[in-house]
């Protein structure tokens, strides 16, 4: 009878112990989704930036047409791009078009000093740091529930139960390129 009880109880821990680590894991994977749709919100917003920083660039630089193009192709691949890994990657390539569209500013000095081109590129380079700090809080968010699901005792039924590694939002090869880029100056 007593050894009823004891194996009851210890069922009873055990259960409890794994709905627990079930919960933690839930939050914390819902974490990581809020985080994703966080940087989701910020690159939309570049997304619509873009074409009317586009328009105007047009207007100084029309024979740049290769450069305009090229921040087209690169907003649609990144609006198309799905999941932490394409995003990041279409992200990277976008980053690199806006930074050398940024740059032909520089070579058109009635570009540069346009208002319109001026509060475009001030809302591009506040929206850049949003999805900076975005980044990083996703990639927080991407390291504590992977290291939730590699601790004990989750790691003993957390893949049974769908819980699989997440990838970090990486800017990848291209890093110092996106890092540098864009800086606008006046």
């Amino acid at each position: 009878m007593m050894f009823g009880w004891i194996v009851l109880g210890l069922i009873i821990v055990i259960v409890l112990v794994a709905i627990t680590a079930y919960n933690r894991l839930v939050a914390l994977s819902q974490r990581v989704g809020q985080a994703f749709a966080d940087i989701d919100v910020q690159l939309k917003l570049r997304h619509d930036l873009i074409p009317n920083l586009v328009e105007t660039v047009k207007g100084y630089a029309a024979h740049e047409r290769g450069t305009l193009d090229e921040v087209i192709k690169a907003r649609n691949a990144a609006i198309s791009a799905q999941g932490p890994a394409q995003v990041s990657a279409a992200e990277g390539q976008l980053s690199g078009a806006l930074g050398r569209l940024i740059a032909l500013s520089e070579a058109y000095p009635d570009l540069k000093a346009n208002a319109n081109f001026q509060q475009l590129a001030g809302e591009l380079s506040d929206i850049e740091n949003k999805i900076a700090a975005s980044r990083r809080f996703f990639n927080n968010a991407v390291q504590e529930y992977n290291t939730g699901i590699q601790q004990l005792p989750a790691v003993l039924f957390a893949g049974a139960l769908g819980f699989t590694h997440k990838e970090f939002f990486d800017l990848g090869t291209s890093r110092a390129e996106v890092e540098a880029a864009p800086s606008v100056k006046f």
